[in-house]
């Protein structure tokens, strides 16, 4: 597979919860794999706070710890979505992703809004409940895909057969760019392909590198 070279286009799914770092990064290569090989990414939602419910989670984790705060990105996130739709919500994570990830700022809705381009008056749906029955609608199609033992962000891709496999990841750190997307992307296609694969996986070491 090379770069956009008349191959049919791709589609491809990809859930995320916006507050999780790793996701940050998977979504900068999914970015850059958008540059170079023939691929359409619907931008979809899911939730740490609704996968977590009834877990037992780890206090060294702190998304266990935020409590009602890991709902304020995904709601704000779900309202963009559904005034706007997938492609504006892809963009609005560029700008709310670039200022909590790489800049740090915790508080960056208004600004992420402005960035995009979008009223401010949609912050407000970070403390509404009115967007929780369609992330968890979300949620659950990813769900159902890829099994309950995993995390954000989700991706479907085409399997097996002409259906849809749902795969965790691809975990990456920092975020390939160029052809080495393109590589990575080529590989997670081959994967998906094979009936019955299910896991490949090595301990991380470090933490999420930004570039």
């Amino acid at each position: 597979m090379g770069e956009r070279d008349g191959r049919d286009e791709v589609a491809v799914d990809f859930w995320f919860d916006p507050v999780c770092p790793y996701t940050w990064l998977t979504f900068r290569w999914m970015r850059e794999v958008e540059k170079v090989r023939p691929v359409r990414v619907r931008w979809r939602l899911m939730s740490l706070e609704v996968l977590n419910e009834g877990r037992e989670v780890n206090p060294e984790d702190p998304d266990g710890e935020w409590g009602e705060y890991l709902w304020y990105p995904v709601r704000l996130c779900a309202a963009v979505e559904r005034e706007y739709g997938p492609g504006v919500l892809g963009r609005f994570y560029t700008a709310l992703g670039t200022r909590l990830h790489v800049r740090g700022e915790w508080d960056a809705y208004a600004g992420a809004l402005a960035d995009t381009g979008l009223p401010a008056e949609l912050a407000e749906a970070v403390g509404s409940t009115a967007y929780d029955g369609a992330i968890r609608a979300s949620h659950a199609e990813a769900m159902a895909l890829v099994g309950e033992d995993v995390g954000t962000p989700v991706i479907a891709v085409p399997g097996p057969g002409g259906g849809r496999t749902g795969l965790f990841g691809p975990v990456v750190s920092p975020a390939p760019r160029g052809e080495e997307a393109g590589r990575l992307w080529d590989g997670v296609l081959r994967l998906a392909s094979v009936p019955g694969f299910f896991e490949l996986r090595r301990a991380r070491t470090g933490g999420p590198d930004f570039g």
